[in-house]
């Protein structure tokens, strides 16, 4: 994979650059959509592309593997032919789900052993068959197998966690260089550094992933409730150690305020369902603050959802979006889904032009106090 740093920051850590994989090339800052069962909800992939601008999408090994089925795929010649996105794709390993599923799964030296939320029916996930899945669904970027620690976690299970998960990464090294990508275009394996919100295992989980010398590098465990300062701290010790030649991902986050952030410490790419999941519930993210649109405030707003932003979604007005979603059409979902992606992409666009213009450290610091205001 290549990646090429083309701007940085003067007062910060933030960087622009670009990510070139055989399914188009990816211009960071980035953020990337989640479509969790190999869709965006509510969103079709013309949106994502023209309108939302999204360059990459997230999608989840354990639902694909549990829902989709690995055979499917494979009959279909991989993710990109089944859902018809032919920009990249990244698959989380299914940690994360793992993690959630605490009271369904059994975590041990193999694997994890689960019950499958759909039938009951038990699976394990190993380093090994999670490559192999991972192959099988053909995304550009696949991630190692880890173990995602609760918030708050005591110190021994954290260490004894991060140990495991270092074990697990080195398997799945030696699994992804013994097999080969089945559809013809390259795939790339990311490491995650985990640790918990201990900053000496954060510290030696990233010399230790930073050391294998992978193509990226990503930051997981983080933004599972910790405190946001908490967050930043540990990104700050991780992106000292991680390699400034190399993409670094944060898993999982996060809200605005916390994506402007944590460019700043040299993140370059992001996930969250944020965006889409406060749609639906009428949460709308814009560059002058956060709206709950379901408020009677909005009944005769009739002007556009965000005036800074373009394209399909502006051609709504509040008033006209909080009646949809106050009846439970459908279509209110969609445009609130779309406006919040377009917003995300916005501002991680918006991002990366002032990191080139060299004014990214004074908008950073006035966007963040705007982006979290409730209006």
């Amino acid at each position: 994979m290549f990646f090429k740093i083309q701007s940085n920051d003067t007062q910060s850590s933030a960087r622009t650059g670009i990510i070139q994989t055989d399914h188009g090339c990816i211009e960071t800052p980035i953020f990337m959509p989640v479509g969790t069962n190999g869709t965006v909800k509510g969103v079709h992939f013309k949106e994502l592309e023209h309108d939302i601008k999204a360059q990459i999408i997230l999608c989840n090994t354990y639902h694909l593997y549990l829902r989709a089925g690995i055979n499917m795929l494979e009959g279909a010649g991989g993710l990109h032919k089944f859902n018809g996105w032919n920009k990249p794709i990244l698959t989380d390993s299914g940690g994360y789900q793992v993690y959630s599923l605490a009271h369904a799964r059994k975590i041990t030296e193999n694997g994890a052993i689960f019950k499958s939320f759909l039938d009951g029916s038990k699976h394990t996930f190993t380093p090994e068959n999670v490559m192999d899945i991972q192959r099988s669904i053909g995304a550009d970027i696949i991630m190692a197998f880890d173990e995602c620690t609760p918030y708050p976690c005591e110190f021994a299970y954290a260490r004894n966690s991060m140990e495991m998960t270092h074990r697990w990464l080195t398997r799945c090294k030696n699994r992804f260089i013994e097999t080969e990508p089945k559809y013809g275009y390259k795939q790339f394996l990311f490491p995650i550094v985990q640790g918990s919100t201990y900053p000496e295992l954060r510290k030696q989980s990233a010399e230790f992933v930073a050391n294998q010398d992978f193509e990226a590098n990503a930051i997981g465990g983080l933004s599972v409730g910790e405190p946001a300062e908490e967050m930043y701290a540990m990104t700050d010790i991780v992106t000292q150690i991680l390699p400034k030649s190399k993409p670094r991902y944060m898993m999982g986050v996060g809200t605005p305020a916390n994506i402007l952030e944590c460019i700043a410490l040299g993140i370059d790419m992001f996930d969250c369902v944020m965006p889409t999941r406060n749609a639906r519930n009428g949460g709308l993210f814009t560059s002058e603050g956060i709206i709950n649109i379901r408020n009677e405030k909005w009944k005769y707003d009739y002007s556009p959802i965000d005036e800074n932003l373009a394209g399909n979604s502006q051609e709504y007005s509040k008033a006209y979006l909080k009646h949809l979603l106050k009846h439970d059409e459908m279509l209110g979902c969609m445009i609130a889904s779309v406006h919040n992606l377009q917003f995300y992409l916005w501002l991680v666009g918006e991002a990366r032009t002032q990191i080139q213009n060299g004014t990214f450290t004074s908008w950073k610091n006035k966007m963040v106090e705007k982006v979290s205001r409730k209006l």
